[in-house]
């Protein structure tokens, strides 16, 4: 798996086992609302813990901007952590220093241990040294588990990988393999589809996809921008008309690398953005010059889902309209069911991710019946703009 070390090469019994792990989870009144990425880490923990490690959970928790505060604080996380785990997990006040020194001096084999938010400390985001070798002193092996916090070259996710023998946990391992399936190493046709509100924010992914992918959908409101581009009037819809040259130099490009490009050909049009707004399909050169495009049509979905039957392995990150309201939903919600039943049927690799997305699906009912969906947000993303990222590329040199 593209030179990382797993839990299968590690031997934890009797050893100090510091655990990056992700539980910037959301909360209300001090009580998890979405448990989604403590589940994702629980077999990674559960697995050092039974042979015999002593698991150290290193994480980060709201923005404290290298200040204490307590709302930032992980110690209520700390139950919800116990409760899903079902084992007790310890709590102390502080990442460094006495608290967290006599914490993990208090423990035994299989213990499990949850240190205070390391962005209370400015040497966490700063990727400091010194504050990278007193996480590591508290450890005998470090093992990264947060593949959503790997984008950032923190103390925690990149420097103590260079201070101890470091291992891909169980999650991390999961996600590398799918995103390998995705794009490194993909089975060809990959169709890759992207949607979302604004071709600005995607501007990286959308010109590394078109030199790797064999089809490329474009959807949602950064559809717009591209028909636009091409002379085509969109009305009143959601459009960056200034990035036209950006949208037709990634176009120019797709041809020079054969990337076939799919932009809607039809579109479901209202005047107004509410749920239950009266609406209109109309062809793509017959677009009203007072109409908003808020979903795709059902030819551009027929297309889309042609594409799809065509395809190997899909990546997807993006809505193909506004399905956050009804009934601009059903282009999303049509091409991702028809994605889920070609994945059911072993005909299709699919890799999705990105928050929008993961509601989209979520939204659709098929997030479960995709071959992998990344809650990563930010790290998922720049895997797929070709960038590389700093917490695995550590794991990857790293002793």
């Amino acid at each position: 798996m593209i030179g990382v070390k797993t839990l299968d090469d590690a031997d934890v019994k009797g050893k100090r086992v510091l655990v990056r792990v992700d539980l910037n989870v959301p909360t209300e009144n001090g009580r998890v609302t979405d448990r989604t990425r403590i589940e994702r880490v629980l077999p990674t923990i559960r697995e050092i813990a039974d042979a015999g490690g002593r698991v150290i959970l290193l994480a980060h928790f709201g923005r404290p901007k290298g200040g204490r505060s307590e709302k930032d604080s992980l110690k209520p996380i700390a139950a919800a952590v116990a409760e899903d785990l079902g084992r007790p997990v310890a709590f102390a006040e502080d990442c460094v220093g006495e608290p967290a020194e006599r914490a993990v001096a208090a423990m035994k084999d299989g213990d499990v241990l949850l240190l205070e938010n390391t962005r209370f400390h400015p040497e966490e985001e700063k990727n400091d040294p010194g504050f990278a070798q007193k996480l590591a002193s508290l450890g005998d092996l470090y093992v990264n588990d947060a593949f959503s916090a790997a984008h950032r070259a923190h103390a925690s996710t990149e420097g103590v990988a260079h201070l101890l023998p470091s291992y891909a946990g169980r999650t991390m391992e999961a996600e590398l393999d799918a995103l390998s399936k995705g794009l490194e190493n993909p089975q060809h046709p990959v169709v890759a589809i992207v949607g979302g509100a604004k071709v600005s924010t995607k501007i990286d992914l959308l010109e590394n996809l078109v030199a790797r992918v064999d089809a490329l959908v474009i959807g949602g409101g950064m559809a717009n921008t591209f028909l636009h581009a091409i002379d085509i009037g969109v009305g009143k819809s959601l459009c960056e008309r200034d990035l036209a040259p950006t949208a037709q130099r990634i176009l120019d490009r797709a041809k020079e690398t054969g990337c076939a490009i799919l932009l809607p050909v039809d579109a479901v049009v209202s005047a107004e953005f509410k749920a239950g707004a009266p609406h209109h399909a109309y062809g793509i050169d017959a677009i009203p010059s007072d109409g908003m495009i808020l979903d795709v049509g059902s030819q551009s979905v027929d297309r889309i889902n042609a594409a799809i039957d065509d395809a190997r392995t899909v990546v997807w990150n993006g809505p193909l309209g506004a399905f956050e309201i009804a009934p601009f939903d059903q282009g999303t919600v049509a091409a991702a069911r028809h994605a889920a039943e070609r994945t059911k049927a072993g005909k299709l690799v699919s890799v999705a991710g990105g928050g929008d997305t993961v509601a989209a699906l979520n939204h659709a009912g098929v997030a479960e019946a995709f071959s992998y969906v990344s809650t990563a947000g930010g790290a998922f993303l720049e895997w797929l703009e070709g960038k590389k990222l700093p917490g695995v590329e550590a794991l990857k040199t790293g002793r």
